[in-house]
């Protein structure tokens, strides 16, 4: 069972978890994540496009960008994947909710959140005892 949208259904789990102490390395380190994961999902016979790793990438990008920046302290990345799509859940170690903007593509930066919903479609916030954890879902097609 997945916090963020209940019981999953898929037939087999994958999924990858990496904890990172803060700074900005773990941004890149982030893409390597999905990367690898991305890999793990093939091997069990998912034939995953190009653009979706992009996507993927991009997401992880996004939400371990905003733990960085709006955040004291560690942040925690996994992946999960859940019947047709990837869960990305990034839990940090702050309290306030992420902004979601309304839409100005004259705006420089803060597009983030922008970009994981049009991409995900939703993207859910829960607080914990320690921060709170993003949750976003990648459809896989």
């Amino acid at each position: 069972m997945t916090p963020a949208h209940g019981p999953d259904t898929g037939a087999f789990v994958v999924s990858a978890v990496v904890e990172f102490k803060g700074g900005s390395a773990m941004i890149p380190a982030s893409r390597d994540v999905v990367r690898g994961f991305v890999a793990r999902l093939a091997e069990h016979g998912l034939d995953l496009t190009d653009a979706f790793l992009d996507a993927a990438r991009l997401v992880a990008t996004e939400l371990v960008t905003n733990a960085l920046r709006h955040a004291p302290g560690p942040c925690r990345l996994q992946l999960t994947l859940v019947d047709d799509r990837v869960e990305f859940a990034v839990s940090d170690t702050g309290d306030a909710f992420p902004t979601f903007l309304p839409r100005d593509p004259v705006r420089v930066g803060r597009h983030g959140l922008e970009i994981v919903t049009r991409l995900c479609g939703e993207v859910i916030t829960k607080p914990h005892a320690a921060g709170k954890t993003v949750y976003a879902r990648l459809p896989l097609a």
